[in-house]
C-alpha cells in the first residue's frame, strides 16, 4: 500500500538510513494514529527482525512470544527463557551471525513490559552491551502508551538514559492528508463534508478509513458513530483501556475539562474534581497531553501558570456531546440533529480546534511562516472600567505585529452586518486596552465559506481566509 502524507517522518527515516551510525528509533502517539503502518510500509515489511508484544498478557506468555518469533525467522529451536535477559541473549546470538545493515522493529513495546517482568533490564542489556556499536543496525521501537514510551523509554533514567537517538511523535492526518487518503479510495466529497467528517473524527488515519465512498458526511458519521455495529459506537473505552493502566483517573481528568467548557485551568480541574494538586496530577495532565487527548496552551499577556487546557481529540469530544448519550439507535438520528442549536454549538468550536490545528496553513496564507510568532487565545471578563470578551486565536509575532482571528462555522457565506461589525470594533478596542500592547493589531477572519461582500465586509477586516485555505 502507498504511504499517505508523512513525508516529514519518510523524510527523517531516510536520512536515518543513510547513515552507518547504530540508531534506536522511538515513535510514539495516539492508538490508531498509524505508526506500525508507516514503518511496515515504509520497508516493504522486510526486517532482519520484527516483533509485537501480547496485549493484557503474562511475563510467561510475553517471553513464549519473543522466542517463537526469534525461532520462526532465524530458523531456531530455543526453549522460551525464564528472563528477558536470556531471551535477548538468544536474539544477540542470532543477529552476530547476519552481516551488513540490519533493520529491526519492535512493536507495542508497552506490551512486552508486565509487571516485575525485567524486560527493560534485558532490552538495556541489549542495546548497550551490542547493538549501540553495531554499525548500520537500527533498532525501530513503537507503542500506543505514550505516557510508557515517554516516562520509561524516552526519559529512561537507568542504562537506557538518553540512549534513544530519534524520537517521532506521529500526529494525525491534517485535512490535506485526509482529502489525500479520501481521493486514493475514490471517495469524492468536498471540502466542507470532509471538514465535518474531521470535526468528528479527527486525522486518525483508522477511523477516516471507515468513511464509505457514496455517502454524505452525515450518512458516514451516523454509520460509524451511531450504529450498532459501527466501529467508533464504542470505541471510547477501549482506547483508555489500552493506553493507560489504571485509567479511570485519566478518563475522570478528561471529562472534567469537558464538563468546564472545555476550556480549563489546572486549579479549576482540580478545584472541580475535588483532588489535591501533586506531582501524580501533573503526570496524568503530561500524558493526557503526550497521547493526543489534551492540548494546553498559555493565553496571551499571562504567565504559564494560567495554561489552560482543552480537549484536543475530535472523537473524544465528539462521543461526550453526543455518542455516549444517544439513545437506543433509529435510522436518521444523526440527521435528525443537524439542524439543533447543540450541534451548531459544537460545530463552532470543534471548527475552531480544526483552525487552531492548522496554523501553519493560516500564517503560510497570510505570508508570515518565516517569521517568529506565538499563538494562542485571549480573553478578558468584564469589569468597571473595561467590558469583557474573547478572542479564537491570537498569533503574536516578532515583527510587531498581533493577528486577532474571529472564527465563524456556518453553511453558506457568512455576513457582517453593522452590528456585528462594531462588535468586531470592540472586541479589537478591549484588546488594545487591556493588554496595553504598542503593536500594530490586525483582525482576521476565518470561515467556511468567505464573507458575503457589503460595505462591512472589508471596513475593519484586514484578513480573509476560508476552509480552503486550511487544507
Amino acid at each position: 500500500m502507498k504511504i499517505i502524507g508523512r513525508q516529514p517522518e519518510q523524510d527523517r527515516i531516510r536520512e536515518i538510513m543513510n547513515n552507518d551510525k547504530p540508531a534506536f528509533v522511538a515513535l510514539y502517539g495516539r492508538r490508531r494514529v498509524g505508526k506500525t503502518f508507516l514503518i511496515k510500509e515504509y520497508f516493504n515489511q522486510k526486517f532482519t527482525f520484527y516483533a509485537t508484544g501480547l496485549a493484557n498478557s503474562n511475563t510467561q506468555k510475553q517471553l513464549l512470544n519473543f522466542t517463537l518469533f526469534i525461532n520462526n525467522q532465524f530458523s531456531a529451536s530455543y526453549e522460551p527463557p525464564k528472563s528477558w535477559l536470556e531471551c535477548f541473549s538468544f536474539l544477540q546470538k542470532e543477529l552476530s551471525k547476519i552481516e551488513g545493515d540490519k533493520i529491526l522493529f519492535l512493536d507495542e513495546l508497552p506490551w512486552f513490559d508486565t509487571k516485575k517482568s525485567d524486560f527493560m533490564t534485558g532490552l538495556d542489556f541489549f542495546w548497550n552491551s551490542w547493538a549501540s556499536s553495531q554499525s548500520g543496525l537500527k533498532l525501530f521501537v513503537c507503542g500506543s502508551a505514550a505516557s510508557w514510551m515517554i516516562n520509561k523509554l524516552i526519559r529512561n533514567k537507568g542504562g537506557l538514559y538518553n540512549r534513544i537517538t530519534h524520537r517521532f511523535k506521529i500526529e494525525p492526518f491534517t485535512l490535506a492528508e485526509t482529502e489525500t487518503l479520501f481521493k486514493s479510495q475514490g471517495i469524492n466529497l468536498d471540502r466542507y463534508q470532509i471538514i465535518n467528517i474531521y470535526m468528528t473524527i479527527g486525522g486518525i488515519p483508522f477511523y477516516l478509513e471507515q468513511v464509505q465512498k457514496g455517502l454524505s458526511a452525515a450518512q458516514n458519521i451516523e454509520k460509524i458513530c451511531f450504529s450498532p455495529s459501527g466501529q467508533l459506537r464504542n470505541e471510547f473505552q477501549f482506547v483508555f483501556s489500552s493506553l493507560f493502566n489504571n485509567s479511570e483517573k485519566h478518563e475522570k481528568l478528561l471529562r472534567a475539562v469537558f464538563l468546564l467548557g472545555n476550556r480549563a485551568t489546572r486549579d479549576q480541574i482540580i478545584k472541580h474534581l475535588g483532588w489535591e494538586s501533586s506531582g501524580d496530577f501533573s503526570l496524568k495532565l503530561n500524558e493526557l497531553e503526550e497521547s493526543g487527548f489534551l492540548k494546553s496552551y498559555v493565553p496571551t499577556g499571562t504567565n504559564k501558570n494560567k495554561k489552560i487546557y482543552v480537549i484536543a481529540d475530535y472523537y473524544t469530544l465528539f462521543y461526550f456531546k453526543f455518542i455516549e448519550h444517544s439513545s437506543k439507535y433509529a435510522e436518521g438520528v444523526w440527521t435528525s440533529m443537524i439542524d439543533s442549536g447543540n450541534t451548531y454549538a459544537w460545530a463552532g468550536l470543534a471548527f475552531e480546534q480544526v483552525c487552531w490545528d492548522h496554523t501553519v496553513n493560516i500564517k503560510r496564507k497570510l505570508g508570515i511562516e518565516g517569521v517568529y510568532s506565538e499563538t494562542s487565545t485571549w480573553s478578558k471578563s468584564a469589569d468597571a472600567e473595561i467590558g469583557g470578551t474573547q478572542i479564537d486565536l491570537v498569533i503574536d509575532r516578532k515583527d510587531r505585529i498581533i493577528n486577532l482571528f474571529e472564527i465563524k462555522y456556518s453553511t453558506s457565506p457568512f455576513t457582517i452586518t453593522k452590528e456585528y461589525d462594531l462588535k468586531l470594533r470592540t472586541k479589537q478596542s478591549i484588546f488594545k486596552e487591556a493588554t496595553k500592547t504598542r503593536k500594530s493589531v490586525f483582525l482576521a477572519m476565518i470561515t467556511t465559506y468567505g464573507i458575503t461582500p457589503n460595505e462591512y465586509a472589508k471596513s475593519i477586516i484586514q484578513n480573509e481566509l476560508t476552509m480552503d485555505d486550511l487544507f
